[in-house]
């Protein structure tokens, strides 16, 4: 579960306004250093990917899982997820993503957590979601879907922190409401 994502690592050697050399630098005591254009003085910040996922249940409180058929965490088990695009809400990104991931509409029951690691790019934004309709499939990032009860998850075969954090958070019951 430690696998390096491409999102963390960056390899930015030139400024995208003005095509010059990047620098790194650190800007302000207690921050981290950043990419900083040696000729127009361009600071290039390095962001957050923001990611969503969806732990299902269906109507026999089962939990639907997806087994990745794309790195990081290939043959690995997650629930459906995936980034959010820019200017997308989160709770439409979730719906979007468990649509995509496993062919299932659902409904979002509250925010399970949110979830970041030190040295990691993505924050991970995770839903309790119930399934309404739809059939079980896979996509093209996916090789298989499971029904397991959460007796049966693949807890040494799980692609993510962030997949073990938040499934485990979800069977200890801890639930926010969603605001709207």
């Amino acid at each position: 579960m430690t696998e390096q994502h491409p999102h963390d690592a960056h390899g930015y050697r030139f400024c995208p306004r003005c095509g010059q050399q990047l620098e790194e630098r650190l800007l302000k005591p207690g921050d981290p250093s950043r990419l900083v254009c040696l000729v127009c003085g361009f600071v290039f910040y390095l962001d957050p990917k923001i990611a969503v996922g969806t732990i299902i249940r269906t109507d026999d409180d089962h939990l639907v899982l997806v087994r990745r058929a794309i790195e990081p965490g290939y043959g690995k088990w997650v629930f459906p997820g995936g980034y959010v695009d820019r200017g997308e809400a989160l709770t439409r990104a979730a719906i979007r993503e468990a649509r995509e991931e496993c062919g299932l509409d659902v409904r979002l029951d509250g925010l399970v957590n949110v979830y970041s690691y030190p040295g990691r790019t993505a924050i991970i934004v995770v839903y309790a979601a119930t399934a309404l309709d739809g059939t079980l499939a896979v996509d093209d990032e996916s090789l298989e879907c499971a029904v397991v009860t959460p007796a049966d998850i693949p807890w040494t075969n799980l692609a993510f922190h962030s997949t073990h954090d938040a499934l485990r958070d979800y069977l200890a019951g801890l639930l926010h409401p969603l605001t709207r």
